[in-house]
């Protein structure tokens, strides 16, 4: 046991000024009001505060390809109109809108989670956390579900600079499709997601089947989960999971997505998790004393998704934190009862004691089949990111080697790149 966590904590209150568009359900607003929750109860002082630097375009590009970065970089709703065929092709549009300062706002978020990489990587800290982080969906060249630059994916390329394995987990109601396609083809990453499936639910992806190909194959762990899962189903199954993924694939660091749309009363969700329950899975992960990364997700009932957040700070900090909120700029969104206790959740639970088990026998056989502890080569370690005033030309060799470190690790089109440059 460590006998005191250091942790960091980021955060920059221009990521919750943000606005997606009147009747879009993401409200990066939840930001702010998680932070002035860990302010009323005075968790900032437990912690190492810091505010993100803002990625630059060829940090996102050590992932997204760079014609879809310049165009994030490029477009607004003035313009917008002029870019009609990339906003097809990139997947820009209802879900997915361009508001204004949407490429500060990634840049934001990105920055966070590439920094929470950096101070672990050092050993600056012992957990790093990002709330504005988590946005799972986004892909090497297109936006989804929200999301248009996947930080995860950029935050994991860091860690794996310093260590041989990185295990990811997800317990957002919606599969981490973006994550897991990153990584679906290495077994330097083992991904983990737990998940809503079926009845055509966005992603519509991760079946239990979907275990990784090539070197990644059953590195990839899919818990597909049905309608009105509570608590003691949901942190059972988890903790099963979970402390065996542990014991076979030994990981050096966690990263762990903490959407909180899994919450009873999701405008989005359909599970029945309570605040308590979703935070116990924050609290089993933490006692393993990895290096760890926490980041935020989906969640979209504003007031619960700081509720939530704020608890788990509190998990992080090893606080618990009165039930009673105490007065913040952002009170009057708690009422009546100005409580962290969010009603119950009365979806009726469809995940059959037979259904979980044969879904955990399933991942544990999978299991079986992988190598303990997968070895990696030694090699030399990368920079931590572009310099910012770094030319970003073909024929930079600096740009050209960081590029090929990059693809040893993610899938790439459809070729999967390995070995030494």
């Amino acid at each position: 046991m460590r006998s005191k966590d250091r942790i960091s904590y980021f955060y920059d209150g221009d990521v919750g000024n943000v606005y997606y568009g009147i009747k879009h359900p993401m409200k990066p607003h939840r930001i702010c009001m998680t932070h002035h929750l860990v302010l009323a109860y005075d968790l900032h002082n437990k912690m190492e505060v810091y505010r993100p630097h803002k990625a630059h375009p060829t940090e996102l590009a050590q992932f997204h390809s760079e014609d879809y970065v310049e165009f994030l970089h490029r477009v607004t709703p003035d313009n917008q109109e002029e870019f009609m065929a990339e906003m097809a092709k990139f997947k820009l549009g209802d879900d997915c809108p361009v508001f204004d300062n949407m490429f500060e706002f990634c840049q934001i978020y990105a920055g966070g989670t590439i920094d929470a990489a950096h101070r672990l990587n050092n050993k600056a800290c012992d957990i790093a956390i990002n709330w504005a982080g988590g946005l799972h969906h986004a892909k090497k060249w297109e936006a989804s579900g929200f999301c248009y630059i996947n930080d995860l994916v950029l935050g994991i390329l860091e860690l794996l600079k310093y260590h041989a394995r990185v295990l990811y987990i997800d317990i957002d109601v919606h599969h981490g499709d973006g994550v897991e396609e990153a990584f679906y083809r290495t077994d330097r990453v083992m991904t983990v997601s737990f998940h809503k499936y079926g009845d055509n639910f966005f992603p519509t992806t991760g079946d239990v089947k979907k275990t990784g190909e090539r070197e990644g194959k059953y590195y990839a762990v899919n818990v597909p989960l049905r309608d009105g899962i509570d608590d003691n189903s949901f942190t059972g199954l988890f903790k099963t999971i979970i402390l065996k993924v542990v014991e076979f694939y030994q990981p050096g660091v966690i990263v762990l997505q903490c959407g909180a749309d899994s919450l009873a009363g999701d405008k989005l969700g359909c599970f029945n998790l309570s605040i308590d329950g979703h935070a116990e899975c924050v609290r089993f992960v933490k006692d393993f004393n990895l290096p760890l990364l926490i980041t935020g997700g989906g969640g979209y009932k504003k007031a619960n998704v700081a509720r939530c957040w704020a608890v788990e700070t509190g998990v992080l900090v090893d606080t618990d934190l009165p039930k009673q909120i105490p007065d913040n700029d952002y009170i009057e969104h708690y009422g009546p009862a100005y409580s962290l206790k969010i009603p119950r959740g009365y979806i009726q639970n469809r995940n059959s004691r037979q259904y979980l088990s044969s879904i955990k026998t399933e991942v544990m056989e999978n299991l079986r089949h992988i190598q303990h502890a997968p070895s990696v080569q030694m090699q030399e370690v990368p920079p931590d990111f572009y310099i910012p005033d770094l030319e970003e030309k073909e024929d930079n060799p600096d740009v050209r080697i960081n590029r090929r470190k990059r693809d040893r690790y993610i899938q790439r089109d459809d070729e999967y790149y390995e070995g030494d440059p």
